[in-house]
């Protein structure tokens, strides 16, 4: 990543569970308490998920921690929010949607300029056996890594 970008949270298991074919950034409709929990990292996007709806996109089951000094007492942390992305690029990933096996995985949530961005990507669902290459790749990767580390 590029200058005045900071990665608050990471779905680490997206890339292990799917084969990513394109990202996308989009930007969150957020309340003035939830941005300050992503300021604080307070945020978890492991079990979420992107759907479109009446033609836009939402976020959902990510949970935003509720701010501490927030007065608000009705605040649902997981409740859905609209991501704000170009027309064309919603319309394309909704037809890419229709293809089988594919889905909207987001993979982070980072400030770029001050602003609370989430990077989601198109991914297409792994077999057992490609998830088992990538453990065995990732797996001979840290024993090339030991090796070197103990060589010098």
């Amino acid at each position: 990543m590029s200058e005045g970008i900071k990665i608050v949270t990471e779905n680490r298991k997206a890339r292990f569970n799917y084969h990513i074919l394109e990202t996308f950034e989009a930007g969150l409709v957020l309340t003035g308490a939830e941005i300050k929990s992503i300021r604080t990292s307070e945020v978890t996007i492991n079990e979420a998920y992107v759907r479109p709806e009446r033609g836009e996109l939402y976020l959902l089951n990510a949970y935003f921690k509720p701010y501490s000094h927030s007065g608000d007492k009705e605040y649902d942390p997981r409740r859905p929010r609209k991501l704000l992305m170009h027309k064309r690029e919603i319309a394309k990933l909704i037809r890419e949607l229709e293809t089988a096996g594919t889905t909207i995985v987001p993979l982070n949530i980072h400030l770029k300029g001050g602003r609370a961005k989430l990077q989601i990507a198109l991914g297409k669902g792994k077999s057992a056996p490609d998830k088992r290459q990538d453990i065995k790749k990732r797996e001979s990767d840290r024993e090339i890594a030991r090796e070197l580390a103990r060589s010098k």
